[in-house]
């Protein structure tokens, strides 16, 4: 189906995306929609003929354990609620630990790049399939943009995506923020990718902002979108007319003015791309020696085959040969949980970094990391910067340094509050209580009741708050 020009929905902008016009479909994000009922104003969008589709980041597909059932249901019954065409979740790990490595579980917070190597592919592909029979619609995944490279890899992305494709016949959300973000960062060519992916497995397109500092391109999803993304979208349109295409924008929301025009600057990208390409058809008859082949439609591009692509850097033949019934090679979890977890501890524990990356790059992605947890716990627990205040951010960092994410957000607010008290605590007394309350209100089987909020709070008043 054809979605066309859509934007992602986040509550910070909900009144801005409804007085959007000519907005055909918007995302919003699964693990921000309760399972049984929808905001008001996706109600509303949805009344007006508005799709909505679901955008998953937490399934860890391209993770070393099998996605978990209950997550998968999770994303199902939001897929039911908004009556969605499609769900759509990322090529990514989140997690890694647990039974398969004997160590603690570690959560990243944040999307990791997967290696590209069979092995990987072999999990990824299984990951895919499970996810595919527990979903009531269509799948498809997306590109993710990276800090850091795997050593030694196997194939390239473009390659990679061709291959997850032909074995499970998922859709790609393509984002073409993220290739431009890992042809900074990682040094590979955006239009090497499209001519390698299989274009007709296309479902959508994401276009978002970022910003460069000292050589490493950051897709932040908070800045408008560049001139070099566009060129990357306008490369994809010469390649073929994608289904539907988004803005996404995640912080630092501007204006509903300047959404608008982003979005015009969006659709003018296409139309130009797509007069370029039926200039560039129409000015060398085919037959002409060195004509460029014209365009074929998008259900005519075929795939890679498996036997086209390069082979792994073990000589045998069998080296790329999943196990039976398309399930992993005998031990390809264990050798990618061991690898993630490795890569992982080193982000987020400071244990020492796998060999073959880059340190440099380590470093900043675990700066990332830590800085992204604090930006989230800040939003799901806005009263700690406000009692904290300039102290909240340096003393969530110190408190990062050392104690990995082992569970969601919430539980790592707490986590931080309870580091604070069982350290000494804060020097104002007056934001030692307020502390102290926060943590007794969510450490308990249940939130205060409204008498009991009402006591502490002429208590506070009686002695000075």
């Amino acid at each position: 189906m054809r979605l066309g020009i859509g934007i992602g929905w986040r509550p910070e902008i909900a009144t801005e995306v409804e007085a959007l016009t000519g907005i055909d479909w918007v995302e919003a994000v699964a693990e921000n929609l309760c399972a049984d009922h929808l905001p008001d104003s996706l109600v509303r969008l949805r009344e007006r003929g508005v799709t909505v589709v679901p955008h998953g980041v937490s399934l860890g597909l391209g993770g070393a354990d099998r996605p978990a059932p209950e997550r998968l249901a999770g994303l199902a019954a939001r897929a039911e609620l908004l009556g969605t065409p499609l769900v759509t979740e990322h090529i990514a790990f989140v997690r890694a630990g647990g039974p398969l490595t004997a160590s603690p579980r570690l959560e990243a917070g944040h999307l990791l790049p997967v290696p590209r190597t069979w092995d990987a592919l072999d999990v990824l592909c299984e990951n895919v399939r499970i996810a595919q029979d527990a979903l009531p619609v269509p799948l498809a995944l997306e590109n993710i943009a990276a800090l850091i490279s795997w050593p030694d890899e196997e194939l390239t992305e473009g390659q990679f995506l061709a291959e997850l494709v032909e074995r499970t016949g998922v859709r790609l959300l393509i984002d073409v923020a993220n290739l431009h973000t890992n042809h900074v960062n990682r040094g590979e060519d955006p239009a090497k990718a499209l001519d390698e992916l299989p274009v007709e497995a296309i479902a959508y397109v994401h276009v978002a902002g970022g910003v460069e500092k000292d050589g490493v391109w950051h897709d932040t999803h908070a800045h408008p979108v560049t001139a070099p993304v566009l060129d990357v979208l306008a490369e994809l349109r010469s390649h073929v007319d994608p289904p539907g295409v988004l803005l996404e924008r995640d912080d630092a929301f501007p204006p509903g003015a300047e959404l608008a025009a982003e979005l015009e600057t969006i659709r003018g990208t296409l139309r130009s791309a797509a007069r370029a390409g039926t200039v560039a058809r129409a000015a060398v008859p085919p037959s002409a020696p060195g004509a460029p082949a014209a365009a074929a439609p998008a259900a005519a591009v075929a795939p890679p085959t498996p036997s086209a692509l390069p082979t792994s850097s073990d000589p045998s033949a069998d080296a790329r040969e999943a196990g039976p019934l398309g399930a992993p090679r005998p031990g390809a979890r264990d050798r990618t949980a061991v690898a993630q977890t490795a890569l992982l501890s080193a982000l987020v524990a400071g244990t020492p970094a796998p060999e073959g990356f880059d340190h440099r790059r380590l470093r900043v992605q675990s700066r990332a990391l830590a800085a992204k947890r604090a930006d989230v716990v800040a939003k799901v627990a806005p009263e700690l910067p406000e009692i904290l205040g300039d102290g909240y951010r340096p003393a969530f960092l110190s408190y990062a340094r050392s104690r990995p994410m082992n569970g969601g957000y919430r539980r790592d607010a707490m986590e931080f509050v309870e580091r604070i008290l069982v350290s000494g605590g804060l020097p104002d007394p007056v934001a030692q209580r307020r502390l102290t309350h926060w943590w007794e209100d969510r450490s308990g089987p249940r939130p205060p009741g409204r008498t009991s909020r009402l006591v502490r709070a002429a208590r506070a008043v009686l002695v000075g708050k």
